[in-house]
């Protein structure tokens, strides 16, 4: 975890130097409010992960010590192809062209999306991949 704070570290502190630069090149308050969150977000996700990387025991990432042989076994589910998330692409699809043609788009694609969404989190209840 302590790499990935540092990460968020860097971000932070240069969203921090580019917020003042941006107000005094444009002087756009949006913006420079926008830049402001960020920099306010990454310094909130850097201190939590400083503070979660000293709770737990270091990953093997994190350890120098550490062998590839430490990392072997299972990673878990990887899962197979699947055609749901294309029929939640055209679920969204067709809802977000609902105001632009008529909200019946949107309703219609709410009820197929029903389907879509369940047909994805019941994926491997039934069939072939079944667990």
């Amino acid at each position: 975890m302590k790499a990935e704070s540092w990460i968020f570290i860097f971000i932070g502190v240069f969203l921090g130097v580019v917020t003042p630069v941006y107000w005094f090149t444009s002087h756009e308050v949006i913006g420079t409010m926008v830049l402001l969150l960020s920099t306010a977000f990454a310094g909130m996700v850097s201190v939590y992960f400083l503070i979660q990387s000293r709770k737990m025991d270091p990953r093997l990432e994190d350890r120098k010590d550490a062998e590839i042989i430490e990392g072997a076994g299972e990673l878990g589910f990887f899962p197979p192809s699947s055609i749901w998330p294309f029929w939640c692409a055209v679920v969204l699809a067709l809802m977000i062209l609902g105001p632009v043609f008529g909200w019946w788009l949107t309703l219609l694609g709410g009820a197929v999306g029903i389907w879509a969404l369940s047909g994805w989190a019941y994926e491997y209840y039934r069939g072939h991949y079944q667990h």
